[in-house]
């Protein structure tokens, strides 16, 4: 890395949910633009976007650095909420922190908020950087409180969970106190021999954009922009300021620009993506993975031939001689590639359905053509009758994960997802995370509810944008005439649509994949944090589908038909 003056290490991105907007591929884009070889991005109490900000900063030669902005719950103090980032130095400081926020959303929601607290990071702060929180940290809050003694005791503590790793963070972003925090914390910094450290608390890209956050952050609270009783906890000056903006800032505090440089430097977590690491399915002894698949399938085979074909007629063996022949080659393949572990785990939980009287579908998509799947039970269609080809499932010249669509009784498959889980425990079982969007029609009313527009006015203008998959205000705009005409001429209405494009796209929410479940080899905090709704049920991983499998998590697709369920 060369010698940068300022690296933002606290960066919040539309996967914030809550009140980001900076979206991952123009934020790479304006790091690159303003000369700083790394950035970090600490979103609120989540690691959606590691994979995707992973990879666009690796792609455009910028060092990632990842990290999380925590709540601390202090019960002690009445339920107080205070801020702590951390960020990854190493894998270890990574999987600290994959299962410190799994289980601020499964121990920890209070308020509306997945937190922290302190006795959890107790022999769990190996390889991570502490930041402090600036003013809403506890330190920073007895500081401005006036209460000394208590802050040094505060940091003392902090220094002994993350001893050479615990930096009073300093901001200046035109909120009340700051300045006062910042004369206290660098006179408690020299008098406890703790380092101090500058952010911007980023959470858009341009100055300019300041409106179209502060319209997200009332999307989320459900507030209007004139509510005077609204909270105005951000500033038009928490933008992705260059490196010179924050030497002329900080002019007077070098020492807390050098070590964000030396933070940068420090944090090296690497991601090994693209390997799919599968469970160990059990086997019977003195019997390895594969030779017990072929086992497997050959037996089943026999059984299925013997159905298909008249076993005492004189031709069985001639009719039965191209499914032996077909089954070797996909045994190969198969073997190959490494995957007999997903044939025998899918053939299980299927095999333990149809026991329980669990409708299960006969098979659909390019897993119909596979005829080790026909063989283990998995699919109930004869590829061979049908000139079904296996190289669409498993193609070596292709490397990609098997996928069967499987489909269950609506009403009883999740009793398929619980035997499951019983079976490779509930720690390396969970459903995936989806994101809902700011659709266009969806948009338009969000926005024009935050501006406080009669509800007549909003609902005429989204009803002009036309439904279909896809749509996009663009599109709208240039498909629907009286969409453009309203636009052209009532300034009103070109305000609100100008703000639904700013914020068009952006994640709004979390949700779960209609069917997708991942089975881990270990614990699913190794590879990915988990995310649930408070109570701490239905966990799902905290990376979307693509993600999941980027880290090596292989998807298994548990589908509810309602057709079965009805038959």
């Amino acid at each position: 890395m060369s010698s940068p003056a300022f690296i933002h290490l606290r960066t919040h991105s539309e996967y914030s949910l809550v009140n980001g907007i900076v979206r991952i591929k123009p934020l790479i884009k304006s790091v690159k633009e303003a000369g700083m070889p790394a950035v970090a991005l600490t979103d609120q109490c989540n690691m959606f976007a590691l994979i995707k900000f992973y990879r666009a900063a690796m792609a455009a030669g910028i060092k990632p650095i990842m990290g999380a902005d925590l709540w601390l719950f202090e019960d002690e103090n009445h339920g107080q909420l205070s801020r702590l980032v951390l960020l990854c130095q190493t894998h270890a400081g990574y999987l600290n922190l994959s299962r410190l926020i799994t289980r601020a959303y499964r121990d920890g929601q209070h308020r509306g908020f997945a937190t922290i607290e302190r006795s959890w990071l107790a022999g769990n702060t190996d390889g991570l950087i502490a930041l402090s929180g600036g003013r809403d940290s506890d330190v920073g809050q007895q500081l401005l409180a006036g209460h000394l003694q208590q802050a040094e005791s505060l940091l003392a503590d902090w220094q002994g969970l993350f001893p050479d790793r615990y930096y009073l963070e300093l901001q200046r972003t035109g909120r009340e106190g700051e300045e006062l925090y910042i004369q206290q914390a660098v006179a408690l910094a020299a008098k406890a021999d703790v380092p101090v450290v500058a952010s911007n608390d980023v959470h858009f890209l341009k100055a300019e954009d300041f409106d179209a956050h502060e319209v997200r952050v009332c999307i989320h609270d459900g507030r209007t922009l004139d509510d005077k009783r609204r909270p105005k906890n951000y500033s038009n000056q928490q933008y992705l300021r260059s490196p010179e903006e924050m030497q002329a800032l900080f002019a007077d505090i070098p020492e807390a620009l050098q070590n964000t440089v030396e933070i940068a430097r420090r944090c090296n977590l690497e991601l090994t993506l693209g390997e799919y690491v599968l469970p160990d399915f059990p086997i019977p002894d003195g019997m390895t993975e594969d030779e017990y698949f072929r086992h497997r399938s050959a037996e089943g085979l026999k059984d299925r031939l013997k159905i298909l074909f008249d076993p005492a007629a004189a031709d069985f063996e001639e009719k039965s001689k191209p499914y032996w022949q077909r089954l070797q080659i996909e045994l190969d393949v198969i073997l190959g590639m490494g995957f007999p572990g997903y044939f025998l785990i899918v053939s299980d939980f299927i095999e333990w359905a149809k026991k329980n009287d669990i409708p299960v579908g006969p098979g659909r998509g390019s897993g119909a053509g596979s005829l080790v799947a026909y063989a283990l039970l998995i699919t109930d269609l004869d590829p061979l009758a049908y000139d079904l080809l296996f190289e669409r499932f498993l193609n070596p010249e292709r490397v990609s994960m098997p996928d069967f669509d499987i489909d269950f009784c609506m009403d009883r498959r999740d009793e398929v997802i619980e035997y499951v889980v019983q079976t490779y425990g509930r720690d390396q079982v969970s459903q995936i995370i989806t994101y809902g969007s700011m659709a266009a029609k969806a948009v338009v009313r969000d926005v024009g509810r935050v501006y406080g527009h009669p509800y007549g006015m909003v609902d005429r203008i989204a009803k002009l944008i036309p439904f279909e998959i896809g749509m996009t205000l663009t599109k709208a705009l240039q498909q629907e005439e009286q969409l453009q005409e309203l636009y052209d001429r009532d300034e009103e209405v070109k305000r609100l649509l100008d703000m639904c494009l700013s914020l068009e796209g952006l994640s709004r929410n979390a949700g779960k994949h209609a069917g997708g479940v991942v089975i881990a080899p270990t614990a699913l905090t190794d590879f990915c944090p988990l995310y649930c709704e408070p109570g701490g049920g239905n966990a799902v991983t905290q990376l979307d589908k693509d993600d999941s499998e980027a880290v090596g998590l292989v998807k298994f697709d548990f589908l509810g038909l309602r057709t079965l369920t009805i038959i």
